[in-house]
């Protein structure tokens, strides 16, 4: 007998560690969100030509000048992408159980690098609205798949920390697009903003085809031995069919491939059904469907503020300098607050109900500070309130997100961030960015648009209030799938470490 150490896996490259995976992963989910803060920067979205009393008049700037778009169709811009997202998130998130989900970012991201150069070169509004779809299908295989690559990566006692790190690039991004929109607006054309933003995704999109892929948590190798063999045997079965029916008569062979097909279409069946199951899973899943619920109420409210806050400040206060205002303050309130969820949540002892304690606690304050703050007529007043209030606002990224990935079983997440995405796209920044113009429209004031859509961050609050008090279970560490087998297990979990097993040799005499 002899034993020996055999590895189930290739080593990875020994500079991919957990925290590098990480840091490419927000870099990634940064660029994502520079997007949507250039889009809506001053500088890149402009403004509709003016005329005064006395005739005279000043041509328009930026996409909505050049394009003479009014507030609905200028809100429908920051939406449009919700189109492709909506599509292509549960595509993708169902691919994740054949595909190597690392894979898949690279098919999204390479989807994105194009769409976005492709909103350089738009001549008209349609044309870069379809634009602005396909970036949403770029950003969906992302999204719903990157989380649970960081989840299954993160040390046991600083998951959410990890989460907060990664969702920290939303304000982040969205600030850095609004200082990056003002310069390019200023100095450039806003054309060149969405062509510098293709060159620097470039790198990752193809990182994620030559790169060798990682395996989520509950989840089978997509190159594992087993299916290697099963798929070599179905080939070698096809094969030896096909030989032995090689003087048969020509009905046969059209039965033979008749049958063929029939089972192609079982297999697809199969998967369907599959996916419509992991939904009724969700559906089911009150602690789920209640985070989800306040997560749309609060991104209503962040995804209008996102793309009308710096029109608004300037509007209201008149900021000279709204986007690097905006930008500025979002950066700092963006980074602390998300960061000081996440590690707040941590220390707290990372369940379910602290996690709902804490989103409740932080909205409802961070609410009365934002509604506040519109209040005062001093701009000064109002960046000092608005300060604290989007604080404590943004430090519900990482605690809402781990509700997400930890209330399911680990082979749902991926569909989990799917769907989650989409609703809090659906429910929350996509309508509220054109309603809010519209409503702008109607009232034509600033001040009491905003104070109306700050008011929906109660409703918020009080969603995740109820949290607290549903029976909720920390899934995480549950058996997956039936079809993963245990040594398909071991082989995904850790992903970024070898795995060795000891096995024995037996030698006959």
């Amino acid at each position: 007998m002899a034993s020996s150490l055999v590895p189930l896996s290739a080593p990875h490259p020994s500079w991919f560690t957990p925290r590098r995976l990480l840091v490419i992963f927000c870099v990634i989910n940064m660029l994502n969100y520079v997007d949507r803060g250039t889009i809506a920067s001053n500088g890149v979205n402009g403004s509709l030509g003016t005329c005064t009393s006395s005739g005279t008049c000043t041509s328009g700037s930026g996409i909505q000048g050049e394009f003479n778009l009014n507030n609905f169709e200028d809100g429908v811009l920051s939406s449009a992408f919700m189109v492709g997202l909506l599509v292509a998130s549960p595509i993708f998130a169902s691919l994740a159980k054949s595909v190597n989900p690392f894979r898949l970012i690279g098919v999204g991201l390479s989807v994105w690098t194009l769409a976005t150069a492709g909103c350089g070169f738009s001549f008209n509004f349609w044309s870069i609205t379809i634009c602005r779809m396909l970036v949403g299908v770029g950003e969906a295989s992302f999204i719903s798949l990157a989380a649970p690559f960081i989840d299954d990566n993160a040390p046991i006692a600083q998951k959410t920390a990890w989460l907060a790190i990664f969702y920290m690039c939303i304000p982040t991004g969205y600030a850095l697009g609004y200082v990056y929109g003002g310069l390019v607006g200023t100095y450039l054309n806003w054309r060149f903003a969405f062509w510098v933003e293709a060159i620097l995704m470039l790198p990752f999109a193809v990182l994620g085809f030559v790169m060798k892929p990682l395996n989520l948590k509950g989840f089978a190798p997509a190159e594992s031995k087993q299916a290697l063999i099963s798929e070599e045997m179905a080939v070698q079965e096809v094969q030896d069919t096909e030989a032995l029916n090689h003087s048969a008569k020509p009905t046969k062979e059209k039965f033979s491939h008749m049958f063929s097909k029939m089972k192609c279409t079982c297999i697809d069946l199969n998967q369907f059904s599959r996916f419509i199951k992991d939904i009724k899973a969700l559906l089911v899943d009150k602690v789920y469907v209640v985070n989800v619920l306040g997560y749309c109420a609060y991104n209503f409210v962040l995804g209008a503020y996102s793309y009308w806050g710096p029109k608004a400040g300037y509007k209201i206060y008149n900021m000279s300098d709204a986007d690097l205002i905006f930008g500025g303050i979002t950066i700092v309130c963006g980074i602390l607050g998300t960061l000081a969820g996440g590690y707040v949540l941590d220390l707290m002892k990372s369940t379910i109900p602290n996690a709902f304690k804490l989103l409740s606690v932080t909205t409802f304050l961070g609410a009365i500070f934002c509604f506040t703050a519109f209040c005062f007529q001093n701009m000064y007043a109002f960046l000092a309130f608005f300060s604290v209030g989007e604080l404590l606002v943004f430090a519900i990224q990482g605690p809402v997100n781990y509700i997400c990935l930890h209330c399911v079983n680990p082979s749902l997440r991926p569909l989990s961030m799917a769907i989650s995405t989409v609703s809090i796209h659906i429910f929350g920044d996509v309508p509220s960015s054109p309603l809010v113009g519209v409503l702008q429209d109607a009232i034509n004031n600033w001040r009491e648009t905003s104070l109306i859509l700050t008011s929906i961050l109660f409703p918020a609050a009080g969603i995740w209030f109820i949290g607290i008090f549903l029976h909720s279970v920390d899934r995480f560490n549950e058996d997956s799938e039936g079809q993963v087998t245990e040594v398909d297990r071991s082989n995904a979990t850790p992903l970024l470490e070898p795995r060795v097993t000891e096995t024995s040799d037996s030698s006959a005499s």
